[in-house]
Order: structure tokens, then C-alpha cells, then sequence
């Protein structure tokens, strides 16, 4: 049977970086640890969504959304089967980027079709912080990477974390990292 974990966040909350130590540590006890970040590189519903991600406009908001949700989908289809642990850097709180009034019934829809967890965890940092780290990165900007749209983002997702397990992210990557241990179901 699948293990499924996943971290969620603003963009620079620091959920590559505790995937990926989470898939060493996992991995010396699991025969196989899968992490599948979204949107991914690897099809083309990933990139698609990535490409309408830099662009502007209401259109492409929503084909990014789009996108994103196939890219989400092909990865459960492909991963989630098996004996294996699969981590999932980006998974269903992408509903809070969506308009406000749909945020919550697009979510419990989307919940009710694909699988839940009880190690899904939102990594909690100030969207102050999460901007100065993606502006580390030097990267070209998404659309949701400005510090109004990250305040508006990270309010809209503690509308929809209830059941999450929420960490603080605001630290260095090895405190939080040690906040996820503490939280892991086995």
C-alpha cells in the first residue's frame, strides 16, 4: 500500500527543500521513496501550467489552474499505486489561488476525488519571508509571487488547512525539518 505524504506552501516556504529531506530520511527505512513536485517538468500538463504561471491575465490564471489539477492527477494515476512512499510537494491547496467565494467548494470536490492523507502538512511561513527567499532563488516571477498576492494566498489557504498538519516554516530548514519528523505518523 501507497504511503502518501504531502508538504504544502506559498512558493519560498521551503517545501522542495523539506521534501527532499524527507525522501533521505525516509528512504533509509522504505524500499522506495517517489517525490513528485507540481507543477512538474516531466509532462506536458506541468509545463503548461508552469508556462501560464510567468504570464498575466485572467486567462491564464486559469490555465495554469487547469494544468496544474491534470498535472496533480497524472502524478496520482502514476505514482500512487504500490508499495512505495510517495511525497507530494504541491498538492490541493493550489484551490487558494483560485477566486475567493469558490476556494472551498472547488477544494472539498477535488478532496473528495483524490486521496487524502493524515501526514499532510502546510508549511507556515510569513508571506514577507516567502517573498525574500523566491527572490533569492533569482528566478523569473509567477504570477502569485508579489507580496499582496502571497498575503491573499496564504489567508485563503488557513480557509481550507484544518485537518493539515500545520508547521511553522519560518526558520532554518533543519528546525523545520525536525518539526515534520515530530509529526510523522510512523
Amino acid at each position: 500500500m501507497t504511503r502518501f505524504i504531502v508538504i504544502d506552501g506559498l512558493d519560498g516556504s521551503g517545501k522542495d527543500t523539506q521534501a527532499l529531506l524527507l525522501k533521505d530520511f525516509l528512504a533509509k527505512n522504505c524500499d522506495q521513496v517517489i517525490v513528485r513536485t507540481h507543477p512538474s517538468q516531466d509532462n506536458f500538463f506541468g509545463t503548461a501550467s508552469r508556462k501560464a504561471l510567468t504570464k498575466k491575465g485572467g486567462l491564464m490564471r486559469v490555465a495554469a489552474t487547469l494544468f496544474y489539477g491534470l498535472d496533480v492527477v497524472r502524478s496520482v494515476l502514476l505514482y500512487c499505486k504500490g508499495d512505495n512512499t510517495v511525497i507530494f510537494v504541491r498538492y490541493l491547496l493550489a484551490c487558494a489561488y483560485l477566486p475567493g467565494p469558490i476556494i472551498t467548494p472547488v477544494y472539498r470536490l477535488v478532496g473528495s476525488i483524490l486521496p487524502m492523507s493524515d501526514e499532510m502538512f502546510f508549511l507556515d511561513v510569513r508571506p514577507q519571508e516567502a517573498l525574500r527567499r523566491v527572490k533569492l532563488r533569482g528566478e523569473k516571477e509567477e504570477m502569485f509571487e508579489t507580496l499582496s498576492q502571497m498575503e491573499k494566498v496564504c489567508e485563503r489557504a488557513k480557509q481550507i488547512t484544518g485537518n493539515w498538519i500545520i508547521v511553522d516554516g519560518n526558520g532554518p530548514a533543519d528546525e523545520v525539518f525536525l518539526r515534520i519528523l515530530k509529526e510523522l505518523k510512523r
